[in-house]
C-alpha cells in the first residue's frame, strides 16, 4: 500500500516504514506524531483512490524517532556567487535548508 502526500509545495510517494524529509513546519516540542492530511491518491495494489485535488478522510500519520526538536536536520549547503566583470566586485552566498525528518507509521482511508 502506497500514497501520495502533498506537503511544502512537493509530492512524495510514501508507503509504510519509509523515513522521509519534509519541509520544516511548526510542531508542538512534545508531539510524538504528525498528521499528514493533504492526500492526492492511495493505491493498495488492486484498487486505486484519486481525490480532486485531495481525499476526503484520508491522513498519513508519521512519527519522529526521538522528538519533534530532534527530528529537524539540515539539508546540503547551497552556494551562489555573483560576479560582475572588470569591476572587481565579487558576492557569494549560501544558504542551507532545514527538514524534518519523519517516519510513515501509517495510511488511513
Amino acid at each position: 500500500m502506497y500514497a501520495v502526500i502533498e506537503q511544502g509545495g512537493k509530492q512524495y510517494k510514501v508507503e509504510k516504514g519509509e523515513s522521509l524529509d519534509i519541509e520544516l513546519t511548526e510542531v508542538a516540542p512534545d508531539a510524538k506524531h504528525l498528521e499528514l492530511d493533504k492526500v492526492l491518491l492511495i493505491s493498495d495494489g488492486n484498487d486505486i483512490k484519486i481525490g480532486a485535488p485531495y481525499l476526503k478522510g484520508a491522513k498519513v500519520i508519521a512519527s519522529f524517532k526521538t522528538s519533534a526538536q530532534e527530528a529537524v536536520v539540515k539539508g546540503e549547503k547551497i552556494q551562489s556567487q555573483y560576479t560582475r566583470r572588470r569591476k572587481n566586485y565579487n558576492k557569494k552566498t549560501g544558504h542551507r535548508q532545514k527538514y524534518l525528518r519523519v517516519t510513515i507509521d501509517r495510511i488511513e482511508h
